[in-house]
């Protein structure tokens, strides 16, 4: 059984940075696709960024482009979201999630595990 365990949230003014961190336990990874997806309150869920763990191709949400970097480190199963310039249209709640196949898709229903989300909050 797949884990996912999000960390890093946290309250950041606008223009600040922080950085999430995804471990990543259980059936191989290396092979798969996982992906940072973000709600805040009344909204539907959607898709952050995406990472190819096997060669590192990545995808970026328009609204995030040219902020986020995400990353990942083989050794120890984790994945990173790196948000810089935040702004409050940010503040959401940040869930990692994973795919068993080798596509960089945006649709939450395609992944099929999923961490318990870590809140980010920017004030203005």
């Amino acid at each position: 059984q797949a884990q996912l365990v999000e960390s890093g949230g946290g309250l950041v003014q606008a223009g600040g940075s922080l950085r999430l961190s995804c471990a990543a336990s259980g059936p191989i990874f290396s092979s798969y696709v996982m992906g940072w997806f973000r709600q805040a309150p009344g909204k539907e869920r959607e898709f952050v960024s995406a990472i190819k763990w096997n060669t590192g191709s990545t995808r970026y949400a328009d609204s995030v482009k040219g902020r986020f970097t995400i990353s990942r480190d083989d050794a120890k199963n984790t994945i990173y979201l790196q948000m810089d310039s935040l702004s409050p249209e940010d503040t959401a709640i940040y869930y990692c999630a994973r795919r068993a196949d080798y596509i960089l898709g945006s649709a939450p229903v395609q992944y099929n595990y999923w961490g318990q989300g870590t809140q980010v909050t920017v004030s203005s």
